[in-house]
């Protein structure tokens, strides 16, 4: 071990580090949640997917990109499989035909309506399991985070 990278550098990282510990829960609560949804087929990801799409007008892809957090390539290789399934359509933006927007299917809806229950009581016992019983703070501090103050 050298003299200038100590054990406690690491002990340091592993005790302060944000980055380190929102990956470790994120991938935590993702596994959590991809084992409750494997019923309906869904993974956390592709639930988030679908529900930002159930809004009164088909929101454009760059727009649901910005709230899930991803990049635009992500978002359309992610649609893919949930386009295959019949559970969303892209088409054309009317407006500007060079977007495209994203709609659920009736069998998108569907599925979500299966699914909301299940993410109901998964997420309560997530919340059940904040030491600090205070998720709305901590998801503040996660947008916060995320967008910006």
């Amino acid at each position: 071990m050298r003299d200038d990278l100590p054990l406690s550098v690491t002990h340091e990282v592993r005790d302060r580090c944000l980055c380190l510990n929102l990956q470790r829960a994120a991938r935590a609560i993702g596994r959590r949640f991809d084992e409750a949804l494997r019923p309906l087929n869904l993974t956390n990801g592709q639930y988030s997917l679908l529900v930002s799409l159930n809004r009164p007008k088909p929101p454009r892809i760059g727009d649901v990109a910005h709230l899930l957090a991803m990049d635009r390539t992500t978002l359309t290789a992610n649609l893919k499989p949930l386009e295959r399934r019949g559970l969303l359509t892209v088409a054309p933006d009317p407006e500007d035909k060079r977007s495209r927007r994203l709609s659920l299917t009736d069998a998108g809806r569907e599925l979500l309506v299966q699914a909301v229950p299940i993410w109901r009581s998964t997420h309560d016992a997530v919340d059940e399991g904040l030491r600090d019983k205070d998720g709305d703070a901590l998801r503040r501090d996660l947008l916060a985070l995320t967008f910006g103050p």
